[in-house]
């Protein structure tokens, strides 16, 4: 029982040490911030304090059940925010591990681990904020290398649509379904945001804020008479995406001041996804090109046909609806949409 013991407290200091390492390089590289890299260190250093040769001697990688035990999440991180709180997870865990087997050793290796635990809570509550920043920039950034958004419309082979538009280069879907039950649209957003992680594409849901907590999407954009972006924002917290339709530059300059991340600009052409609005042209994508201090993409109207004149007036990104949910492969109009923005970007 003595060498299970050690076991035990042999590898959780292996795997908090590791973690502890893990978190310390974020803080000294990602954050370049002295102090909590000096605090990881000192519970690494402490950790190794009491790793003793005993335990190391009773080290079986060879006989451990576990080592051959994996689990899906663990194959893949989507930021290096998921890296990080990953790992102060496995800390705290295996902190709480050493603390109680470690009463079985001494009452002080209990305390000694006890207050290990605290400090590693007072580095995750410290990392918080930092963290959330570090995802949503890390969320921005791809946002901002994608020049072409799909916007989903209701379609029986609409997971399979969007899986061919990804093969075809596509890193930005928006999923937005007006009509269907609630039923049939968390099982179509599951679907989708797990065919969109898996291509490392982000994920966001049109209108529906409580369908994208549900899926623990990247984002939700909104209209105008939605639910307002600060509320939004509120309801989603920091690390997510929010966008804003626009249709005019006064709509825009309250998507402005209410802090959207990214805004729509259209419609250029008349669309039949938004009967009633009138077009509003190239006008509207040159003002938007000279106004707008945030990423935006025109939409309305917009395919092979229109996409390349709307990127000569100025457009950052183009969204699209038909041109792929409507296209005969929508792989390669995918590839012919991304062509004409990198051509346009020359």
């Amino acid at each position: 029982m003595q060498k299970v013991v050690l076991r035990i407290l042999d590898a959780n200091l292996d795997r908090a040490r590791e973690g502890v390492r893990t978190v310390e390089e974020w803080c000294r590289f990602g954050l370049n911030d002295g102090e909590l890299t000096a605090l990881c260190k000192e519970i690494r250093q402490e950790l190794g304090l009491w790793h003793s040769a005993e335990m190391r001697a009773a080290r079986d990688t060879e006989g451990d059940a576990g080592t051959a035990l994996t689990h899906s999440q663990e194959a893949r991180r989507s930021h290096v925010g998921s890296v990080v709180q990953a790992n102060l997870c496995r800390v705290q865990e295996a902190l709480r591990v050493l603390e109680e087997y470690g009463k079985l050793a001494s009452p002080e290796m209990g305390t000694a681990f006890k207050q290990l635990r605290y400090q590693a809570y007072v580095l995750d509550s410290r990392l918080q904020g930092a963290l959330s920043e570090a995802v949503h920039a890390d969320r921005m950034g791809r946002l901002r290398r994608s020049p072409v958004y799909l916007v989903t419309s209701p379609d029986d082979r609409l997971v399979e649509i969007v899986e061919q538009a990804l093969q075809g280069g596509l890193s930005l879907v928006q999923y937005r379904d007006k009509n269907s039950d609630d039923g049939l649209r968390l099982q179509r957003a599951r679907a989708l945001k797990a065919v969109c992680e898996s291509y490392g594409a982000l994920f966001l849901v049109n209108d529906r804020v409580d369908l994208a907590i549900a899926v623990d999407a990247d984002g939700v954009h909104v209209g105008q008479q939605d639910l307002p972006v600060p509320m939004v924002r509120e309801l989603l917290g920091p690390e997510k995406i929010v966008g804003c339709s626009t249709t005019n530059p006064e709509e825009m300059e309250r998507a402005i001041a209410w802090g959207a991340d990214y805004i729509g600009v259209g419609p250029v052409h008349a669309t039949p996804t938004k009967p009633g609005k009138a077009a509003s042209g190239l006008d509207y994508v040159r003002y938007a090109l000279d106004n707008a201090p945030m990423p935006w993409f025109a939409i309305g109207g917009l395919d092979l046909r229109t996409a390349g004149a709307t990127y000569e007036a100025g457009a950052q990104g183009i969204a699209v609806v038909r041109a792929i949910m409507a296209a005969d492969s929508p792989k390669a109009a995918t590839e012919q949409l991304l062509a004409i923005a990198q051509e346009s970007r020359r």
